[in-house]
């Protein structure tokens, strides 16, 4: 069994508001999670409007299925216009 995490910055620039990031956030979470088996959250930079830290976790029974859906889970964010990844690291448990 391979665990793989993959923690993203992200950048909301048209977030005006807490309300307006959650509301960005919920869409991407919801999809992420209809679409892929993985588990995902925000976990850093609450309290600010255009950051945020969004943490993807997905287990299988082997590192490249592992690795294929964190990838694709990462393409699907990076195909929202309203967001931008920055940062991410990747660990493996």
């Amino acid at each position: 069994m391979v665990v793989g995490l993959a923690a993203c910055e992200c950048i909301i620039y048209d977030a005006h508001s807490l309300k307006e990031k959650r509301a960005v956030l919920q869409r991407i979470i919801t999809r992420l999670k209809q679409k892929f088996n993985v588990s995902v959250s925000e976990v850093d930079h609450h309290d600010v409007w255009q950051r945020t830290t969004i943490a993807v976790a997905a287990v299988s029974a082997s590192k490249v299925a592992t690795e294929r859906e964190l990838h694709n889970a990462l393409k699907m964010i990076d195909s929202f216009p309203e967001i931008e990844r920055t940062i991410t690291n990747i660990e493996w448990l």
